[in-house]
């Protein structure tokens, strides 16, 4: 009778599920790209996630991210990741931090935490990025980093390369010059060679989103399953070549 990583294990076979349960992955940010990332490494068979974010759902998060819904607005994010990664696999073991990461508690913050295996960061800020990755390098953790997607509508136009072979993203160019202020190695990146929409600001002292940055909700979403497509690859690497 088939189980829900039937079809999972006739790709990769028992020891590719085994090799993937037992990987660590650590997911920053649980927005569009992080939600969707975290949602497929669990349907994908990892057995071990740290999901880490602040914020709770508000209702402009409905159009991308897989954790908002009209019945979770409020609730913060990290919880509802949890929830929805239980509900994919029972067996799933699920940590969460609920905090604010910066440069300056990012160590302090992880040594609470087994090592991860590997670090998704879908976070926005390009300060805490850069330090994520440093953070990872000098741990030795594999990182794959999500560029921007907001303003971008051809999914097509995504590719990965190393942050120093980028081209067009204005947030790639705004990441390599404070990484190389930071003496931050070259690292792994998604990015998107779409020129962006130019989007007018609106006058709102009181928003708490850019509101320059619009998002198709089909973007983040794709960025997320890539993200993911990279970390279970890089879990799976050897075993095709047997």
């Amino acid at each position: 009778m088939d189980d829900a990583k039937s079809r999972l294990r006739r790709i990769v076979g028992d020891e590719g599920i085994a090799r993937l349960d037992a990987a660590r992955i650590a997911v920053f940010g649980l927005g569009g790209v992080g939600s969707s990332c975290a949602e497929a490494l669990v349907r994908g068979g990892v057995g071990n996630v740290l999901l880490i974010d602040k914020d709770a759902v508000e209702p402009s998060n409905i159009n991308r991210q897989a954790i908002a819904f009209v019945s979770t607005i409020g609730r913060r994010k990290v919880d509802v990741m949890r929830d929805m990664a239980l509900d994919i696999n029972p067996d799933v073991r699920v940590e969460v931090l609920d905090a604010f990461v910066n440069a300056e508690n990012l160590d302090e913050l992880m040594s609470e935490y087994e090592k991860p295996d590997i670090i998704v960061d879908a976070i926005d800020t390009l300060t805490v990025k850069v330090a994520l990755a440093k953070y990872a390098q000098t741990q030795g953790i594999p990182i794959i980093s999500a560029m921007g997607g907001a303003n971008k509508m051809d999914p097509t136009k995504l590719e990965f390369s190393r942050l120093t072979k980028t081209h067009v993203c204005p947030l790639c160019r705004e990441m390599r010059k404070i990484a190389r202020t930071n003496g931050l190695e070259d690292l792994d990146v998604l990015f998107s060679a779409e020129q962006p929409v130019k989007i007018a600001a609106e006058s709102r002292p009181d928003r708490r989103e850019r509101s320059e940055l619009g998002t198709m909700s089909y973007m983040p979403p794709i960025m997320g399953q890539m993200l993911a497509s990279w970390v279970i690859n890089h879990l799976l690497e050897g075993l095709k070549e047997r």
